[in-house]
């Protein structure tokens, strides 16, 4: 296979490109460097500012950045009273006797999310005021992963489906039960009354 050879076009363009254009290396001379190259300036160190650490200092400095959200009970009692301060008294200290219990016990996210709902709705729609809702303290896991795990997890999703339509509008008060009344294991669902 032969070469096509250029036009005298195309050998003029060519000639005027290489007119035009600038050496991007004017130090070589037809391709070769020449014998010395210019030393290259000296540059000054950089000063060294670092104070010595330690992996993890700062997270041990300031545990609470790293903490896991507030535990629900805490959530739950910086929460500001919605119902009578008295009666909300009473009832933390266990001397409020609830109108109705729902055990959710060994029950699945799955079922135990319509059982609540159920008992909430209609305890309201009965003119109950005070129900007590158990869920149980939960397991400890066997092992514990890298990623912090909530014990418990009926115990941390109640709150937050009470807290939540159907049952937001049906609900005054959430506050964990009295010891006798099963302690961080239940809770004491105090419900607006029904308007209906």
């Amino acid at each position: 296979m032969t070469r096509r050879k250029l036009t005298r076009d195309e050998v003029d363009l060519w000639r005027k490109v290489v007119r035009q254009a600038d050496r991007l290396h004017p130090e070589r001379v037809d391709g070769v460097h020449p014998q010395t190259l210019p030393k290259p300036k000296p540059t000054k160190p950089l000063p060294m500012s670092l104070e010595p650490f330690e992996l993890g200092q700062a997270a041990r400095a300031n545990p609470a950045r790293h903490a896991l959200s507030p535990s629900v009970t805490d959530r739950l009692s910086r929460a500001p009273v919605q119902m009578d301060p008295k009666a909300y008294t009473r009832m933390r200290r266990g001397k409020l006797k609830p109108e109705g219990k729902l055990d959710l016990h060994g029950m699945r996210v799955d079922t135990a999310h319509p059982a609540l709902t159920r008992f909430i709705l209609s305890a309201q729609a009965q003119g109950k005021r005070l129900v007590l809702v158990v869920t149980g303290k939960g397991k400890y896991r066997d092992e514990p992963g890298p990623i912090p795990t909530p014990r418990g997890v009926l115990r941390h999703q109640v709150p937050q489906w009470l807290s939540l339509p159907p049952l937001a509008q049906a609900v005054l008060q959430i506050t964990p039960a009295h010891i006798s009344h099963g302690g961080e294991g239940a809770y004491y669902v105090y419900l607006r009354r029904n308007r209906g």
